[in-house]
């Protein structure tokens, strides 16, 4: 099969503009199931042999190892490639139609208090670049509830401080506006003028080597000042964007205007925000219910 795969992987690079990231998934995915079939079926099985049952066979196995959301990306990646080779007409019949997705489990999102996530945002207090770089970077994330691929890919013309709003590239390509908050504007501000940055064009959060921050740097950031809480919550650069979202709800916002602030283009992915404690269940049903008292 691995002819099949490396043809279909210069297919997603070249004329569907796929990123590296994907690219890397879907590759390692797709010789994963190609090992195991190899190994555990029939070292001389083509993809032509393939059948819906194979494929059952390799879900059965990676189920115990992996979670249910990770086994369904993984199906997505068969799915796909057995598409395109049937639009090729290198298959015949597609095996994949036959499987159903493993039903994700329900977990609901983590998030920080107000008291949490405040220690978190003014845990960098020294007064060096470093320490206004990552105070900046959590202040943005928490304020705008930015993904970290977006922080990341923010340029500095992308801030426009004097009217408190970040402009970010979000998934697909779809560009949006986001409110910045007056916290993440004035850590901004102190963040720009320490490093005495001029370049619209330049990347936003930069390293030491002055290169253009990854994501993993950013969850690196995240986790240095995890000291500062006392949690057992599981904390990553993400959760600022859950507890953003989760905040702006508990707040009173419409569910809308935060599916627009999250860049979601379904109202479902927001929906999943609408989690909120008993204790606020109860106080809205004992201002908003007639019979709730007496």
């Amino acid at each position: 099969m691995h002819q099949e795969i490396a043809t279909f992987i210069q297919y997603l690079k070249s004329e569907r503009n796929a990123s590296p990231h994907t690219l890397e998934a879907y590759s390692r995915d797709l010789e994963q199931f190609a090992a195991f079939v190899k190994a555990e079926i029939d070292p001389s099985l083509t993809i032509h042999d393939l059948t819906h049952l194979h494929i059952r066979r390799y879900l059965a196995a990676i189920h115990k190892e992996l979670s249910k959301s990770s086994a369904g990306r993984k199906l997505a990646a068969i799915r796909s490639l057995c598409r395109f080779l049937l639009r090729r007409g290198i298959i015949a019949k597609n095996p994949a139609e036959l499987v159903s997705t493993p039903k994700k489990e329900k977990k609901l999102p983590y998030h920080l208090d107000v008291d949490e996530i405040t220690a978190l945002v003014e845990a960098p207090k020294e007064p060096d670049d470093l320490s206004a770089r990552d105070r900046a970077i959590l202040e943005t994330l928490y304020s705008s509830g930015l993904r970290v691929s977006e922080l990341t890919g923010l340029n500095v013309g992308g801030v426009d401080l004097a009217n408190g709003s970040v402009k970010v590239m979000g998934k697909g390509g779809k560009e949006r506006v986001v409110p910045l908050g007056s916290k993440a504007q004035a850590a901004l501000a102190d963040y720009l003028e320490l490093r005495g940055v001029t370049g619209l064009e330049a990347p936003l959060f930069i390293n030491h080597r002055g290169g253009r921050l990854t994501r993993r740097s950013v969850g690196r950031v995240v986790e240095r000042y995890m000291r500062y809480l006392i949690t057992m919550k599981q904390v990553s650069p993400h959760t600022l964007r859950h507890t953003f979202a989760t905040h702006l709800l508990e707040g009173g916002a419409d569910l809308r205007a935060i599916q627009e602030m999250l860049g979601h283009a379904s109202l479902s992915t927001t929906q999943k925000y609408t989690h909120v404690s008993i204790d606020r269940l109860l106080e809205v049903y004992d201002k908003a219910h007639p019979k709730a008292k007496g």
